[in-house]
């Protein structure tokens, strides 16, 4: 119950049974299965279904309900033709309640009409597919029967929704204003679609003149036409009437009518027409310019831009700025004088120079006498529009030679003896080279000076000399410089003089034998170990003034120890002087170990022994417990370079040598450190209670002398047997003692798994 043979079960009974008990079963179709019970499958007797047998028994629903799914006729399954997953419709609660939803499962939701129609209207061919979801595939006899407008005859869209709803066929929702490109407004509103599309609906052109041509060609005030005005309507025009224009000359065109123009006839202007008009004003008023005599335009060639001396307003009075207008603006004397008194040749090509004016007072001047002194005809530089004889010239201002000091005084012929036109000299020596030729306390010609004197002197006078050694040079004149003799320097002269202390110390420089500066090769740069101050002593600090400070024994030695070659490319490296106790050192041996020639890394330069080398700082392996005081040797028998850290590399005898347990043969790994320190190889730190299973206390407590009693493969400690001594017999009965335990195996990973620390 049921005939496990028949129904050809499985014969791994525990698919559906537990040690336990055969009975009862503990299969759960819900679990053990693809097809779990619910609804009104719940408690049904499995030979319902299982009427056949138990294996390869189909889940489909048609599988058991093709009565109920040949028996239902609202509406007819078979004669709908309608899938027969039962799933798509119904539940496992009943068959009656049909879950379908056509909105839901299908991609064609009902609204409107749609949800009160018989389904077989649409689905005339069944329902398994085919039906379409277009409108006009259900609607194509309300598309052809349409005639108001006629949609076939019009080529209107076979996709009905563009203007129909589910709701009903009619009345239309198309909406031309958000259907189409041209919204109705104003007079448009309510007009018979048939008025623009007498000539069908598509292709319909936008532009206003299409329907309004006979309005356009009607127009006689003024005509369209014969005007050739643009045949775009809404330049002028609105939706709301053809009548009144809304055209407006100010914003329409680029020509807005001010002044005069305001109120003049169109024609006025517009005579030839209304495109390509001129908008220059000589275009209408060339009468006015030619007919014009006070001036004379025409004779003066005055620019036919109207504009520049009138206003829209009137022609007279002319509105002609000359400050504004021209680049000469009237100002002083100029203000009220008669435009003829400057224009007597005419109003164009008239020069703004001063002097074309001016001449006669130029050439009748004699204080100074201008024409003598070739001064500039440049009026302005001197004068002003006010009057010819208060004389604006500044010096200081007007050239690039302000006077100051004793200039002031000087009469101008004095240095302008060759006139006021140019080539006066700003430089001093121009007017003072007998000065500087005479001057014999220094002797500027001998000393080859330059000739520029404001170096040395200023214009208040030639003596005293004002020259800064400090400020004026690039040697500053400090210590025992100052006060000295120009010439104990400068006995070569002032020009090209070096800066460097050896052109007047050299003698002081090879004199010098406490050292030898000349055999010890020193720079010949003096101030590096000297001052202005005095040759002797040298404030020389080789530790500020190098990059390798004395420290240790290094203060005392003598300079040539180092220095044996010279003083300039002296390695700073301590292998340079030290190589010779580095080669002689044996213990241990530096060359054969390879060490690093980096003495500093082991040494100070307090001395050579004791050495500084801190193995716990210098290395990652840090001495302790009995490798504290070993000699290097028994560690770095193969050298110092490249040195294994692991434990096992200096130990693997004591790994070997180890019986208890023995560690080569039964494959423990060979980081001694998990289970010795560095203070000694025995005892061993291995503490099986915390690391693993408690045998050193609790139950197993003393009852045990032999690793090997649990550990029965001697090559491998990772394995272990529990039933050595937890034997299967009738004294410990452990199969009923653990009856009714899930997941019970009699096995050493069972026990292990139940009691990892040996407890119940």
């Amino acid at each position: 119950n049921p005939n496990h043979t028949t129904a050809k079960f499985s014969t791994d009974c525990k698919t559906c049974h537990t040690p336990v008990a055969w009975a009862p079963s503990s299969f759960n179709h819900n679990t053990a299965t693809t097809f779990p019970l619910a609804g009104s499958h719940i408690g049904v007797s499995c030979i319902s279904c299982h009427a056949i047998g138990y294996a390869g028994i189909a889940t489909t629903c048609v599988s058991c309900h093709l009565d109920k799914y040949n028996a239902t006729t609202t509406p007819s399954h078979t004669a709908a033709k309608f899938p027969t997953d039962c799933t798509l419709c119904h539940t496992v609660t009943n068959w009656t309640s049909s879950t379908f939803d056509h909105n839901t499962t299908t991609t064609f939701p009902l609204t409107g009409a749609h949800t009160t129609v018989a389904c077989a209207l649409c689905h005339t061919n069944g329902f398994t597919g085919g039906t379409p979801a277009t409108c006009v595939g259900c609607h194509q006899t309300n598309y052809n029967a349409s005639t108001n407008p006629n949609h076939t005859a019009a080529k209107f869209s076979t996709d009905c929704k563009t203007c129909h709803t589910p709701v009903a066929w009619a009345p239309s929702s198309f909406n031309h204003n958000t259907a189409t490109t041209f919204p109705l407004a104003g007079s448009h509103i309510g007009v018979s679609c048939i008025s623009c599309h007498a000539s069908g609906y598509a292709g319909i052109s936008t532009d206003c003149s299409s329907c309004h041509i006979s309005d356009y060609n009607a127009t006689t005030s003024p005509a369209h036409a014969t005007a050739k005005y643009p045949t775009d309507c809404t330049l002028c025009h609105t939706i709301n009437g053809w009548v009144p224009s809304t055209f407006n000359h100010n914003t329409s065109t680029a020509f807005p009518l001010t002044g005069a123009h305001i109120g003049v006839d169109c024609i006025s202007c517009h005579s030839k027409g209304y495109v390509g008009i001129s908008m220059e004003c000589v275009s209408c008023h060339q009468s006015n310019f030619s007919a014009t005599t006070m001036p004379n335009h025409t004779k003066a060639q005055f620019s036919t831009d109207c504009k520049t001396c009138h206003t829209s307003v009137a022609w007279v009075p002319s509105s002609f700025n000359h400050n504004t207008a021209t680049s000469f603006p009237l100002s002083g004397s100029h203000i009220g004088v008669s435009c003829n008194s400057c224009h007597a040749t005419g109003f164009a090509g008239i020069s703004t120079d001063c002097i074309s004016c001016h001449l006669d007072k130029y050439n009748a001047s004699t204080t100074p006498s201008h024409v003598a002194a070739q001064f500039p005809t440049d009026c302005k530089l001197c004068h002003s529009t006010v009057d010819w004889l208060s004389s604006t010239f500044n010096h200081n201002t007007t050239t690039i030679f302000p006077l100051t000091g004793v200039h002031t005084t000087i009469l101008c012929t004095s240095c302008h003896s060759n006139g006021f036109t140019g080539g006066t000299p700003t430089d001093c020596a121009g007017c003072h080279i007998n000065n500087f030729n005479a001057t014999i306390s220094p002797n500027h010609v001998q000393a080859k000076f330059p000739t520029d004197c404001k170096i040395c002197h200023t214009t208040t006078a030639w003596i005293p000399n004002s020259f800064n050694h400090n400020t004026a040079t690039t040697f500053p004149l400090t210590g025992s410089h100052i006060g000295l003799d120009c010439i104990l320097c400068h006995s070569t002269g002032y020009i090209g003089i070096s800066t460097d202390c050896s052109s007047c110390h050299m003698a002081k420089y090879t004199g010098a034998v406490n050292p030898d500066h000349v055999a010890a090769k020193f720079p010949t740069d003096c101030k590096i170990c000297h001052t202005t101050s005095a040759w002797i002593p040298s404030p020389f600090n080789h530790s500020t003034n190098t990059t390798f400070p004395l420290t240790g024994s290094h203060i005392t030695v003598a300079c040539i120890s180092c220095h044996t070659i010279g003083y300039i490319g002296i390695p700073t490296t301590c292998v340079s002087c030290h190589l010779n106790n580095y080669n002689a050192t044996l213990n241990p041996n530096h060359t054969t170990a390879k060490f690093s020639t980096d003495c500093k890394t082991c040494h100070s330069t307090t001395a050579w022994v004791p050495s500084t080398y801190n193995h716990n700082t210098a290395t990652t392996f840090p001495l302790t417990g009995s490798h504290i005081g070993l000699s290097c040797n028994l560690c770095h028998t193969a050298g110092f370079a490249g040195i294994s850290t692991a434990c096992v590399s200096c130990h693997l005898a004591n790994y070997n040598a180890t019986k208890t347990p023995v560690h080569s043969t039964s494959q423990f790994p060979n980081t001694c450190e998990y289970c010795h320190t560095t203070s000694a190889w025995t005892p061993s730190t291995y503490n099986h209670d915390t690391m693993y299973f408690p045998i050193f206390s609790s139950k197993h407590l003393q009852v045990w002398s032999r690793c090997t009693e649990c550990h029965t493969t001697a090559s491998n400690f990772s394995l272990f047997s529990c039933i050595v001594c937890h034997e299967h017999n009738n004294k410990t009965d452990l199969d009923s003692k653990h009856k009714g335990i899930k997941g019970y195996v009699y096995s050493a990973t069972g026990c292990y798994t139940c009691h990892p620390r040996g407890v119940k």
